[in-house]
């Protein structure tokens, strides 16, 4: 399984294709094409990518705990699954393109963060990722609160 770590600052270019940071494309074998799934986060304004494989393992997880019977149920589920993208960085420099409806949904409209986080990719715009930082003793406080 794929694990992405580190932050990486890249720029919308005119056409809205983003260069894939080379630290997180060196984490697949030189021949592998990796192919990935791209949606809203449900909790904050970023994007999270997450390689097709590991996508297809948490939607399995939560299709498991559905029963498209209930209308609530079938509900979620096609919301759940609205405005999704599978992506591919391209041969030779790396960008991938992600539709401008998705992108537009975070305000990403210059400069971008990918941001490694483990399993998956998360993307924002530059300054809503530097907006949500939290300060180091409310990190530490956050931390002896979850992890006792």
């Amino acid at each position: 399984m794929a694990k992405f770590i580190g932050e990486y600052c890249v720029k919308l270019d005119d056409k809205g294709r983003l260069i894939f940071p080379a630290a997180f494309k060196s984490v697949f074998a030189s021949e592998e094409k990796p192919s990935f799934v791209v949606k809203k986060d449900l909790f904050e304004n970023c994007l999270e990518m997450y390689t097709y494989q590991e996508w297809e393992k948490e939607s399995e997880q939560v299709k498991a705990r559905l029963n498209f019977f209930n209308r609530e149920h079938a509900k979620f589920w096609r919301e759940y699954m609205r405005d999704r993208a599978v992506v591919e960085p391209d041969g030779k420099l790396g960008r991938i393109s992600i539709p401008k409806k998705i992108l537009s949904s975070i305000g990403a409209d210059k400069e971008i963060v990918f941001a490694g986080n483990d399993h998956k990719i998360e993307i924002w715009a530059k300054e809503a990722y530097e907006a949500i930082k939290i300060k180091q003793p409310d990190f530490v406080s956050l931390a002896e609160k979850i992890l006792g």
